[in-house]
Order: C-alpha cells, then structure tokens, then sequence
C-alpha cells in the first residue's frame, strides 16, 4: 500500500509539473502569474532529486557510507572537520549562491521568461547539480584535492596548468563584471552610495571588536553590524533628501570605478581580520536572510509576469544582451543552471566537511537545485515589472531616445513615467541602469512593498542595493585576494621574496597586477558606448561555462575509468553520458558565443568588425583634428584629440576582448583534446586504467548511522540552525583551535583568532 501510495504521489506531481510547463509555453495574451513558473520548478526539482541523483548516486558513482570520507579519516579540527549534513548543506548553499545566479537571468528576461525558465530548470537537472554532485564526489574519494590536482591527476599535467591558467581567467573576467555591475548601480546614487560606503566602516569596527575587544565573537559583532546596515540603509534616506549631501555623494560612474579599483587593491593587501572577514560575516547572514525573505515574498505576493514568455528578440536585435536566443540565452543565465565556479567550491572546504559519502547526493546535487530557485525568483523579480521600465533601464542613451526606442518597440513607456518611478525609489534617475542589479532591486522593492500593503517602497529598494552590493564587494575582496595567491604562487618561482604571503614586496605587487587586470576591463566597461555589460557579460559566460566543460572532462573521465575497473560494471561505459552530454552542449554553447563575439558581422555582437568599424572613424577624427588645430580654437582641439583618443581606446578595448574571446576557446579545445585522446586510450585498452582514490577506508557496520540533531523536533532545528551560524561565522573554527593541541601558551587567543581568520581566506570559498 506504501509503495502504490508513493507511486500515485509522484505521478500527481509530474502531472502537476506538465500542466504548469503547458500553461508556461502555450498561454498568450494577458499576463501570466508566476505561480505556475514556481509549480514548475518545484516539481522539476523534486523528481530530478528523488530519481535521478537517485540513480546516479546508486548506479553510477556507487557511494557506500562504510566508505570513511576525508573529514572521517583525517579529523583534525582544521582542515578536516565532521560536521553535520545539514550544517555542511548551509555552508555550500552559502559558498555557491553568488551575485550570478541573480543577475544573469536578470539580463536574458529581455528573451521572454520561458527560454530562460527552460534553461535553468532543465540545465540544472540535467547539467549543473550532476557537474556539483560529480566533483565533490571525486573530491572527496581524493582526500579533498582540488579541481586542478584531480585534472592534473587523471589527465596529465598540461592540462592541470591549463586549468589552473582558466581559473585565474575567470577570476579576472568575474571581477571586472561584478565590478561593472556595482559601478551602474551606484552611479548618480548618493542614496546607495552612503549606504554601500558605510558598510567598510561598519566592517572595519566588527574587524577591531573581534580583535582586541570580544575575540572571535562574530555572532555578537555580526549582530550589531546588521543592525548598523539597516540604520545605514535608512540613513541614506536623509542623505538623499539634503541638497548639500546628495550633490557630495552623487558621485558619477568613472569616479565610482576608480575609488572601486583603489579599493581593491587596499582592502585585498590589509590583514583577513579587519575587513574583508568581518564584511564576509554581514554578507553571508545578509544574503541567505534576503533571499529566505524573497521567497516569502514571492510566494504571498505571487506577481504576475509582464513580460511575454517569448519576445521578438530571440533574433539577435536584443536592447540588453545583443545576440540570438542560443547561444547567448545559455551563457548569459551560468550561475543557476550550470556553473563552472562551482566546481572550485565542490572541490574546496566541502568535501573535508562531510561525514557520509550518502551526503554528497544532498549536499552536491540538492543545494545546486536552491541556487537554481534563487535563479527563478530573480527572474520573476525582473519579469513582473513593467516591461517598458525593464528596458528604459538596461539601456544606454539619452532618456527621450531610450524612451522613443523601446515604445516603437511595442513596450509604452515615458519619461514621466520613468521619473515619477525614481523618485518613488530615492533615485535621481534609473534611465541606463545596466547590469542587472538595479532591475532586480527594483523588482524586490515591489515584491517586499505588495507585501506589506505598498509600503516603504523606496527604503525595500535601497534595502535590495545594498544587500546586492555587500556580498558583491565581499566576493570583489575575496576574489581579489585569490587572484593575489595564484599571482604569488606564479612570481615566487622567479624570486622568492615575491612568493612569501608575509613579506613586505610579493602580496602589494601581486594585488596591484591582480586590480590592474580586472581594473582594465572595468574602465573598459564603463566606457563602452553600449553599457560595458554587453560586451563583458558574454565573456564571463564564456569563461564560467569553460571551467564547467573542463569539470565535465574531469568527471566524464573519472567515470569512464570507474565503468571499466570494476568488473560488474562492464558494458556500463555509456554512464558517462551522465557527464558527457552536458558537456557536448556546453561545448557547443561556449564556441558558438565565442566564435560569434569575435567574427560576427553585427557590430553590437562581433569585436572585430566593431573594432573595424572604429579604424574606419579615425581617418574622420583625425581630419577633425587637423581642421580643428587649422582653427586654432583650443577648447576644438580638446574636443577632438579627446574624440580620437576615446576612438583609438574603444578599437584597441574591442581587439584585446576578441584575444581573450579568442583564448578561453583555446583553453577549451586544449582540454577537450587531451581528455578526448584520454578516452580513446582508456577504451581501446591502450592505456592501463589508474584511478588515483586514496586507499579506502572502511568504517565499522555500527559506526555508519550517525546520531544528532534533525528537523524532526523543534530543538534539532533550532541546534542545526546554531550550528550553521557559527560555521559560516568561523566562530566553530576558532574554538576548534582554541582546544587543539597545538594551541598552547605559546599562542594567545587573539594570535589564533588571527590565523584562523587567515586560513578560512586561503583558497576559493564562494563562487560567482
């Protein structure tokens, strides 16, 4: 009877799933709530779940809980730490839940909420949970070894130098969007700008309380920082209500970028503890706190969709994001459906957390499926505002052009309109808000103000800016540190002194080239007639679904080898398929969009034909020049040598852009390659098959159920919930120090508190 009844319960639920799919594809005319778009996700990750991870967890990667994993084996309070599931699940939720996942589907709402919708609930089932699943498994049977240990490992070492050259690519590319992303939200913002800007001094207060006054309590100090950035939030209302300090914070977007590329390089050179700790600590409770309540939100307010399921964009003439549907929908939305970052994450502090290899299916595969839904609701958030509104704002132009275009596209909009919204928000303007962020903010700040009965709209917004911002300058910081360690890492090869993480030389100058790379692209964007998001969004889709394809390798690889040591798997070599079809596609998304942005004829999508387009102009500008030193007129002059200087910039900008285009796909084809000859061999018996696990260890038959807290009761919640708190603060570390034998008196708690805050920095610990 149990069994027909779980029968009967799942087939209501793909019965449900299909009807919210049909009324998705096939409804027409008046807008559509969102209730149906969250149906669907629900069901489609339910059954993914329940059946799927199910089977690949059994069939395919055979995980045996009598297996000790590493944390079992090596527990020393440290680097390898028994911690539970579900406190294990929150901190990888935490560490994989970027800005990406909010701001990609953000932009491709400009397709219509279905292709978008279609791309991360299949991609995620089918491709980026199996990705995370995959790897942490393999990291896990490896001793927590790293993505480019295990490619260097199971392919040969070219490609773990490949690798790790991707992963440095990535970080370049990541933070110079995320930078952009800040730069167009904050622009002309003094509102935001007060807010965002007190949250260093905020942090830097938590950084000197946990250091000389309450010594690793970061629970108490992040109490009062969030306290202090709601205060900031509302603070920021009475900045931008007094003439003399809106016109002081007003700041343009050139002056934003340049205080966020000297920013970058001062706060990724300061020690852990005093800034970039204390803002991770508001972050990761900010974050995972707003996105609990947009969810709430969502399902009380349940929004209706604006936006057409599918619009007349799918052809390439896109106002946000130029390109057709595929391939540029699919690296647009990374984060969400399938994300190569992830796969740094899966193989990093994760799995020396795990006590069962039976969690890595939760773990791995269950929280790729949360990220997933924090995809969905960013684009119901974009989606279920007014669509004239939507492009107005992701649009770069004079605003009576921006409002002309978009309502001869079919989406009446005016500038009354426009600016009657902005000053209900506290903004000066939201004409050329592009990037995303300020689309979502402004889609949260309706959803959270329905909520409470249209209230308090433009505090919800500022609110949304500056919980965007946080966790995208923490992730700015720690991004920038890691780019400074792999840097190190590089030059101490050449000179020592610059490879000492302690020395007075190596951690400056590896920050300054780290801010310079990164910096470049970020000016580069700002500049950019078209918004800088068109231009380099794209790439970092290109860069992220790289290091996907390259995880994808790795596991297709590591399962082939698996299908062919064990005898009762013979025949079973197609279960790499698992792998290998997401792959195939990945492939083909990543060269088309590369091949595309580089030789496209449209000057909105190819480099080289833009940056020809602007050599053409030179030989105008430089008549202009000349007539202009003819006249004599000095302020004509100016005018056109700054013309011409902007003309020859923007040619070299697009020429350097299609190189690094150019690259990522080199760095593909290399990896495929070399993993492709790999298979050949392995399956033609060519080569001898090594899978470089570490010796197993077996636990005892009564150590393999594990007791603590669950959900069952009030109180397990509660402890569970406690201890997620003080995980993700490192409150847990700390006192693991504290008591470990090493800690004597030679150490006070402070000089613990110090190193301990330096090792949980000491790698890649977020993603995108």
């Amino acid at each position: 009877m149990k069994k027909v009844l779980g029968s009967f319960f799942w087939i209501l639920v793909a019965i449900l799933g299909a009807i919210a799919y049909s009324t998705l594809a096939f409804h027409k005319g008046e807008p559509i709530n969102s209730a149906y778009l969250i149906i669907a996700a629900i069901c489609t990750y339910t059954i993914g779940y329940r059946f799927y991870s199910k089977w690949i967890a059994a069939k395919v990667l055979t995980l045996n809980d009598r297996r000790a994993t590493p944390s079992e084996v090596h527990d020393d309070g440290r680097d390898f730490v028994r911690t539970n599931k579900w406190v294990v699940f929150g901190h990888h939720f935490a560490a994989i839940a970027g800005p990406g996942p909010l701001v990609g589907p953000v932009l491709a709402a400009q397709f219509g909420y279905l292709p978008g919708t279609l791309w991360i609930l299949i991609g995620v089932v089918l491709g980026g949970a199996v990705q995370d699943f995959v790897i942490l498994f393999s990291s896990m049977r490896r001793d927590g070894k790293s993505l480019a240990q295990m490619v260097k490992e199971e392919l040969n070492s070219t490609a773990g130098v490949v690798t790790l050259i991707a992963v440095l690519s990535i970080l370049v590319i990541l933070l110079a969007v995320l930078g952009l992303i800040v730069v167009k939200t904050l622009a002309e913002s003094p509102w935001g700008i007060f807010t965002v800007g007190a949250t260093v001094p905020i942090a830097l207060l938590m950084g000197f309380y946990l250091r000389f006054l309450r010594i690793g309590k970061v629970m108490e100090a992040s109490a009062f920082g969030v306290v202090l950035l709601l205060l900031a939030v509302w603070g920021g209302k009475l900045v931008y209500a007094n003439p003399a300090w809106s016109h002081f914070f007003g700041l343009s977007g050139n002056t934003v970028a340049w205080i966020l590329i000297g920013y970058g390089v001062i706060s990724s050179s300061l020690p852990v503890w005093m800034l970039l700790a204390p803002r991770d600590y508001l972050s990761t409770f900010m974050k995972l706190g707003t996105i609990v309540a947009l969810a709430l939100g969502i399902l009380l307010v349940l929004p209706a969709l604006q936006l057409p399921s599918v619009t007349k964009f799918t052809d390439g003439s896109g106002l946000v994001v130029a390109g057709k549907l595929f391939p540029f929908c699919f690296i647009t939305i990374a984060c969400g459906a399938i994300s190569g970052f992830h796969s740094l994450v899966a193989s990093g502090t994760t799995p020396k957390m795990i006590t069962r290899e039976s969690y890595a299916r939760q773990i791995g595969y269950g929280a790729m499926c949360c990220e997933s839904f924090v995809a969905i609701m960013a684009l119901i958030a974009a989606c279920a505002l007014d669509p004239g509104v939507y492009f107005s704002m992701n649009i770069k132009g004079d605003p009576a052009a921006t409002v002309s275009h978009v309502t001869a596209l079919g989406f009446p909009v005016t500038i009354d309109q426009m600016n009657t919204l902005a000053n209900d928000l506290g903004e000066k303007t939201l004409f050329g808000r592009t990037g995303g962020a300020a689309t979502l903010a402004v889609g949260m700040a309706h959803i959270f103000s329905k909520a409470v009965n249209g209230r308090w709209l433009d505090l919800w917004y500022h609110f949304a800016i500056m919980f965007e911002a946080l966790f995208i300058l923490t992730t700015l910081d720690a991004g920038t540190r890691v780019g400074r360690y792999l840097i190190q890492h590089v030059l101490g090869r050449a000179w020592k002194p610059l490879g000492d993480p302690k020395s007075l030389i190596g951690p400056p100058v590896a920050a300054g080239l780290m801010v310079v790379a990164w910096g470049y692209f970020l000016i580069q964007g700002i500049r950019d007639p078209l918004g800088g998001i068109n231009s380099l969004w794209p790439l970092f889709g290109i860069a992220n679904q790289m290091l996907a394809a390259i995880a994808l390798c790795l596991g297709t690889t590591i399962i082939l080898k698996m299908s062919i040591i064990k005898k009762n798997a013979i025949g079973k070599h197609w279960f790499a398929l698992i792998t290998l079809v997401p792959l195939v596609w990945l492939v083909a998304v990543t060269f088309t969009a590369g091949i595309q942005k580089i030789f496209d004829h449209d000057p909105r999508i190819g480099f080289l034909v833009q940056a020809d387009n602007l050599h053409q102009q030179a030989s105008v500008l430089v008549a202009n020049l000349a007539t202009a030193k003819a006249g004599g007129d000095a302020m004509v002059i100016a005018t056109a040598v700054a013309a011409l200087h902007t003309n020859r910039a923007l040619e070299f900008n697009n020429l350097l852009d299609a190189a690094v285009a150019g690259t990522f796909l080199v760095l593909v084809a290399i990896i495929i390659l070399m993993s492709a000859r790999e298979w050949i061999l392995l399956l033609s018996r060519h080569k001898p098959v090594q899978l470089h696990e570490t010796t197993p260890v077996w636990l005892p038959d009564y150590a393999v159920t594990e007791a603590g807290p669950d959900f069952k009761t009030a109180a397990g919640t509660a402890a569970i919930a406690l201890a997620l708190a003080r995980e993700l603060s490192g409150e847990s570390h700390f006192e693991r120090a504290k008591q470990a034998p090493c800690a004597c008196a030679n150490h006070s708690d402070p000089q613990i508190f110090v190193q301990t805050t330096n090792e949980r920095y000491n790698g890649v610990r977020r993603c995108c």
